[in-house]
C-alpha cells in the first residue's frame, strides 16, 4: 500500500491558492475589554474606599491600577505579536505575548508591595472603617465586572492560544478572590488590615507564577500534553502505513504558535519527488490538527545507519 495515499483523505490539505500556514488573529479587542474594565473597577474601589475608609477597599483598588497597566502592555504586545517574520524576527513575534505577562507579574510585585506597607501602617495604626454597607455594595459591582472579563479572557486564551490573555485573566480571577476576602475582613472591622495583608500576599504568589510560566515560554519550554498527542497521533497514523519513521521530533511554544522539528525516514529507493511529495503530506496533516503549528522537516532514508546518529541529542 503506497503510505502517501493513506493519510489526509478526512482533513483538509493545503493547494497553492490556500496557504498552508493561517497569519495569527489580532486578539487586541479582547485587550480593549480589559482596559474598560479596569478603569471601571478603578473607579469603584476607589470610590469605595474613601467613602469607608478601609485599607481592604484601597488594597483592591491598587491591585486594579495594576490591572489597567497590565491591559495597555497586553494591548501593545498583542499587536506586536501578530507582525509577520522579518529579517530580524525570522521566526515571527510571537514570543512577546511573553513580555506581557512578565511585565503583569512584575506590576502585580508592585502592587502587593503597596497593599502590604498600607496593612501594616493600619495595623499599627487602626482606623475604624465608615459606611460600610455602601462600599461594601459598590465593591461587589466592581468584583462582579472583574470576574465577567476574566472568564471571557480564559475562554479566548484557551482558544487562542494567548499567554497575554491566559495571563490577564489569572489575574483578573485572583483579583475578584482577593476582593472576596477584602470583603469579608472588612465586614469584620477589626480583620480589615490583616486581610490586606493577606491578600498582599496572595498577590504577590500570583506575580511570581505569572513570571515562572512567561519565562518557561522564554526558555523555549514544550507545549502541554495534548498538543503533543495530536502530533503523535499524526505521525503514528503514517508509521501504520507502510516503511516509514519519524524521529528527533522537537517541539516548542512561542507565545499562540507552536513549531515542531522532525526527521522523516522513507524507504531509499524512493526519489526525491516521491519523498518531498509524502513529507508535505505529513506536513498538511499535522497543520491540519493543529493550525498554529509551524514545521520544519528534514527527510532521511530510512536503512541508513547515519539517519539514526542524532536520535541521542533530542
Amino acid at each position: 500500500m503506497d503510505p502517501t495515499a493513506v493519510i489526509g483523505k478526512t482533513r483538509a490539505v493545503s493547494t497553492p491558492s490556500s496557504p498552508r500556514y493561517t497569519p495569527p488573529k489580532d486578539l487586541s479587542a479582547y485587550a480593549w475589554l480589559s482596559i474598560g474594565a479596569a478603569v471601571t473597577t478603578i473607579a469603584l474601589k476607589a470610590f469605595a474606599a474613601w467613602l469607608t475608609g478601609s485599607v481592604g477597599l484601597l488594597s483592591d483598588a491598587a491591585e486594579s491600577v495594576v490591572n489597567l497597566v497590565a491591559a495597555v502592555v497586553a494591548l501593545i504586545v498583542l499587536k506586536i505579536a501578530i507582525r509577520p517574520a522579518d529579517d530580524d524576527h525570522q521566526f515571527g513575534h510571537s514570543k512577546a505575548e511573553y513580555f506581557s505577562a512578565i511585565t503583569e507579574g512584575v506590576m502585580i510585585f508592585v502592587a502587593a508591595a503597596f497593599i502590604i506597607i498600607s496593612a501594616v501602617e493600619r495595623l499599627i495604626t487602626p482606623v475604624m472603617p465608615e459606611q460600610l454597607s455602601v462600599g461594601l455594595i459598590i465593591s461587589v459591582g466592581a468584583s462582579a465586572v472583574n470576574g465577567a472579563v476574566s472568564w471571557v479572557l480564559r475562554r479566548a486564551g484557551r482558544r487562542e492560544g494567548s499567554a497575554a490573555l491566559l495571563a490577564d485573566a489569572k489575574h483578573l480571577a485572583t483579583d475578584v478572590v482577593t476582593s472576596a476576602a477584602v470583603l469579608v475582613g472588612v465586614g469584620l472591622v477589626a480583620l480589615d488590615a490583616v486581610v490586606a495583608l493577606g491578600a498582599g500576599l496572595n498577590i504577590m504568589w500570583t506575580g511570581f507564577k505569572l513570571i515562572r510560566e512567561s519565562v518557561g515560554g522564554l526558555m523555549d519550554a514544550a507545549p502541554g500534553g495534548q498538543a503533543q498527542a495530536r502530533i503523535e497521533e499524526v505521525l503514528d497514523e503514517h508509521r501504520r502505513a507502510g516503511r516509514i519513521d519519524f524521529h528527533a521530533v522537537r517541539l516548542r511554544e512561542a507565545g499562540n504558535r507552536r513549531f515542531a522539528h522532525l526527521h522523516v525516514l522513507v524507504p531509499g529507493e524512493w526519489s526525491v519527488k516521491r519523498g518531498h511529495d509524502f513529507t508535505e503530506r505529513v506536513i498538511d496533516d499535522l497543520v491540519a490538527v493543529d493550525p498554529n503549528l509551524r514545521v520544519s522537516a528534514h527527510l532521511e532514508p530510512i536503512e541508513d545507519p547515519k539517519s539514526y546518529e542524532d536520535v541521542e541529542d533530542v
